[in-house]
């Protein structure tokens, strides 16, 4: 055991990393540092957990071990593209963990019976907030997951009445707080706590259900939030500084992000949980301009001509680059480019895959230089002075539609203008619509040019194509 001078000196430090490690994750310049100093962070809270407030190591040791075995083990099997599948599973987690602590908190040998007034007033508030977030944050995240995975729909799930019936479950769950707080002995205060949970993995599940493929962004970095609001109230729940600090950083840079993503979107946070985006299904034309269009196809021996001709070329990556792992030939090709003297720039949709950041992991890991992978904002005004566009599997990011058709459900996003170069060249599988299940007139526009076919193997080709 370790004195509380030297567990308090390791909560600070470990805070400090902590807060270091998320300024680092801001930049991918700087993402890697962050990333180490979360690491070493992690490891010192750890530490001084289990030297400085841990009695017993024989169950915890057990546990540790079977935890590093599986994390392990995941984390080198998984994809890139089924990272964000795994980063809302790791969510529901903490939510499974926040639910378990409390019921333990509330009814274990060591409960807190001793406490008396409106100390326990509190105390109790912290277990019942604790289990309520838990409970959504672990339902919500494990229906995400399912619809990152395929398992579940990406339609929106729209009951009707569903905001009355949203309502009527939070008005349950505070009324079943108030007669857990007023529960005057511990077998009592299980019915409310009880009955609030089941109410609570009920909404989890409602909540994400009536949320669009397209908003899939935003719903996973708001259950970051809800996870890292969860683990604060373990903090609490346990009177642990350093989860509080911790659970709060993780809170807050969720809720922040999330903003960020709706901003992105032209959203609100509100209009998201109520569901939006992908309400309904759309067909390869978005508009009756379209109708009875035909796309022009390309091959890959026409495109590696263009980018040949061109001087100037941005490609607009989106999910279909992840699936495909696209991203080292699309290196490859980015380099031979910047040998000939062509200027080559990657456009990024804040909200590009099916992760905040996804690209830009993606491109990180293929070694594309980092000074030349730009947002939407620095280079939107870039594409009428650019010769080609390459497109590789993105589709609602680069939809017109947001634009010019009003009553299309991305109406008022911001998207990359793609359409504004001189010649477009649009990868995919098919004419099948994006995530959002909206459609794209961009296929139909004169300049744009279909590349069908896998990703990979396309950019393969062009660049086997390349003098």
């Amino acid at each position: 055991m370790i004195n509380e001078g030297l567990l308090t000196a390791a909560y600070i430090i470990a805070s400090i990393l902590f807060i270091l490690s998320l300024s680092g994750l801001s930049n991918p310049e700087t993402a890697r540092r962050g990333n180490i100093y979360g690491m070493i962070g992690m490891f010192i809270a750890i530490f001084a957990i289990i030297f400085g407030e841990v009695a017993q190591y024989e169950v915890l040791i057990v546990v540790m071990v079977l935890g590093a075995i599986i994390g392990i083990t995941v984390a080198a099997r998984v994809q890139m593209t089924g990272m964000p599948q795994l980063v809302a599973m790791l969510h529901s987690f903490v939510g499974l963990a926040a639910v378990l602590v409390g019921f333990a908190n509330y009814i274990g040998p060591e409960a807190a019976s001793h406490i008396t007034g409106t100390e326990k007033i509190i105390h109790e508030v912290e277990i019942y907030l604790g289990v309520l977030i838990g409970a959504v944050t672990f339902t919500g995240s494990v229906i995400a997951f399912g619809k990152l995975q395929g398992i579940v729909g990406s339609r929106p799930l729209l009951l009707p009445a569903r905001h009355f019936l949203n309502l009527g479950l939070a008005l349950a769950c505070i009324w079943f707080g108030v007669e857990f707080i007023n529960a005057e002995s511990v077998s009592a205060g299980l019915i409310p706590l009880g009955i609030m949970t089941v109410i609570a993995l009920i909404f989890g599940v409602h909540m994400v259900m009536a949320i669009g493929g397209a908003d899939m962004p935003v719903v996973v970095s708001m259950l970051n939030s809800y996870s890292g609001w969860a683990a604060a109230a373990i903090g609490f729940m346990l009177g642990n500084d350093l989860l509080i600090i911790t659970g709060a950083l993780v809170g807050s840079s969720g809720a922040i992000l999330s903003y960020i993503m709706c901003r992105a979107m032209n959203r609100n946070f509100l209009s998201v949980i109520a569901g939006g985006f992908g309400t309904t299904a759309g067909s390869v034309s978005s508009g009756g301009d379209d109708e009875g269009k035909e796309v022009v196809s390309t091959t890959v021996e026409e495109t590696a001509q263009l980018f040949q001709d061109a001087k100037s070329v941005i490609i607009v990556p989106g999910y279909g680059m992840a699936v495909a792992q696209a991203q080292h030939p699309v290196s490859e090709v980015t380099k031979k480019l910047r040998d000939k003297g062509i200027t080559v720039r990657f456009g990024i949709h804040p909200v590009a895959g099916r992760l905040p950041g996804h690209m830009n992991v993606l491109l990180a890991e293929a070694k594309v230089p980092y000074d030349i992978v730009l947002e939407m904002d620095e280079i939107n005004d870039d594409f009428p002075k650019t010769d080609v566009v390459l497109v590789i599997g993105a589709n609602d990011t680069v939809n017109p539609a947001a634009q010019d058709d009003p009553n299309s459900p991305i109406a008022g996003m911001p998207v990359l203008e793609v359409w504004k170069a001189e010649t477009v060249v649009v990868m995919k599988r098919s004419m099948a619509s994006g995530y959002a299940g909206v459609g794209n007139p961009l296929f139909f526009k004169e300049n744009t040019r279909m590349l069908f076919g896998d990703a990979k193997a396309s950019v393969d080709a062009i660049l086997g194509n390349m003098k």
